[in-house]
């Protein structure tokens, strides 16, 4: 059933262990059969009990008795509980952790998957219907790379009905999953509904779509290409700079967005959609200097004038505060400190006389209505505005410290703005304050 081209490929392997994801279902227990009787490479069996359904302890059992028959060296698992409401996506993660530490312990890095030519056009045909892009469209690839390992999925030129004589010409017993016939899950209703539709207009349908899949790989290979050369000038730090993304193609900007947000999210699927890409590349074009848009799990695109950041959101204080001046005061990212000396007399330095201000010292966030009265000028002007002339992101400006004395005038915004009461240092004071905003950690990925 393997052909004998992709056979010699497998041969070809350098690794002396390859592993294969086994269910005890008709396609893996083909594959199990196939390779171990065609290859000399050792074979590793890793299954993962579900633990959803009555069968799956025999299932289990009878797959361990097969490989010890076989001479195949069996790995198995057993999943306790689930946590989250999507089913198929937890139990999919799950089965993926337990595939990378077998290929690990057995030092291989060639995972074999039974996937076969149904559940490609099956793929396709959901891909079309949900949007993707265009490696979406694609959908499952023969070869696939992993960060550390290849996914091998031999049998895409072949149909279930292929299998299902193969498995009966070699008597191998094989077990049904019921849930399959459950018109709960969305691909079962393609499978059952638009599959046979396909069929009777072509049987070799599958293999239309096979070339379907390659020619748009190809071309999604391609564009790949231009998209991880144009990233390097727009991308960086974790920030997109429109400057250089709006004068992009629209094409490449939904490739771009698309890259970005596949490595956030590990590449998880059915997790970023069309129109989060759309909505980033909105934001992009917007006039607004501080503006955001929402995105899945808790994550949001943030524009700050010609920058957007992608990351988790966090939470912010919701209450004023504060609080009495210590000798260390750390608000945010924005550090305050008393000192005995500096040569320096920027905005990140505040020299006080404590006979012109009253005691004690506060920092305190922005309230509506704040004004300075600005050290050198003749004239008062709103924390507001000096934040938006500062470039100040906008979900910073709440919690950004002001030094107020305790009639509640304002002293000092640290780093940005000095007021009328400062001193500079060839005058009388006995107060110094340093500040410097402490580097953010990034979410990388």
């Amino acid at each position: 059933m393997i052909t004998n081209d992709i056979l010699k490929e497998i041969n070809n392997i350098a690794d002396e262990n390859i592993v294969i994801g086994v269910s005890a279902g008709p396609d893996s227990m083909a594959l199990l059969h196939q390779l171990s009787n065609l290859t000399k490479k050792r074979i590793i069996c890793a299954h993962v009990n579900h633990n959803v359904r009555k069968e799956s302890s025999e299932e289990q059992l009878y797959l361990k008795k097969y490989c010890t028959l076989n001479n195949i060296i069996f790995e198995s698992t057993k999943i306790k509980k689930y946590s989250e409401k999507n089913f198929e996506n937890e139990a999919r993660k799950k089965r993926y952790a337990f595939y990378e530490k077998i290929l690990k312990k057995y030092n291989s890095h060639y995972l074999f998957l039974a996937h076969h030519g149904d559940d490609l056009i099956e793929t396709i045909m959901m891909k079309i219907v949900r949007g993707s892009n265009l490696e979406g469209y694609a959908g499952i690839k023969m070869y696939s790379e992993q960060k550390d390992y290849i996914i091998v999925r031999p049998l895409l030129n072949k149909t279930k009905e292929d299998i299902i004589k193969y498995n009966e010409g070699h008597n191998i017993k094989y077990y049904i999953d019921n849930t399959n016939n459950s018109d709960v899950y969305t691909r079962n209703r393609y499978r059952k509904n638009i599959l046979p539709l396909l069929k009777k207009e072509d049987n070799n349908v599958h293999l239309k779509f096979l070339k379907y899949s390659n020619t748009l790989q190809e071309y999604y290979n391609y564009i790949e290409d231009i998209t991880k050369e144009k990233i390097k000038e727009i991308y960086y730090n974790n920030i997109i700079d429109t400057n250089f993304f709006n004068k992009e193609h629209p094409f490449i900007k939904k490739n771009i967005i698309f890259y970005i947000l596949s490595n956030i999210y590990n590449n998880e699927t059915n997790i970023v959609k069309d129109k989060h890409i759309i909505s980033i590349i909105n934001l992009a074009n917007s006039n607004r200097a501080n503006t955001y848009v929402n995105l899945p799990n808790n994550y949001i695109a943030k524009k700050t004038y010609q920058k957007i950041n992608i990351e988790k959101l966090k939470k912010n204080l919701t209450t004023d505060y504060k609080i009495k001046l210590a000798k260390t005061n750390k608000i945010a990212n924005i550090v305050i400190k008393k000192t005995n000396h500096s040569d320096t007399d920027g905005n990140n330095i505040c020299r006080l006389n404590s006979k012109d201000i009253r005691l004690p010292l506060y920092l305190r966030n922005k309230k509506n209505g704040d004004y300075i009265e600005i050290l050198g000028l003749e004239c008062q002007k709103k924390v507001k505005d000096i934040f938006i002339e500062s470039k100040i992101p906008i979900e910073k400006r709440k919690n950004y410290p002001i030094l107020v004395d305790s009639d509640d005038n304002i002293l000092w915004i640290p780093n940005i703005k000095k007021s009328k009461y400062t001193v500079k240092k060839n005058q009388i004071y006995d107060i110094i304050l340093t500040s410097y905003e402490e580097r953010e950690e990034k979410n990388e990925k």
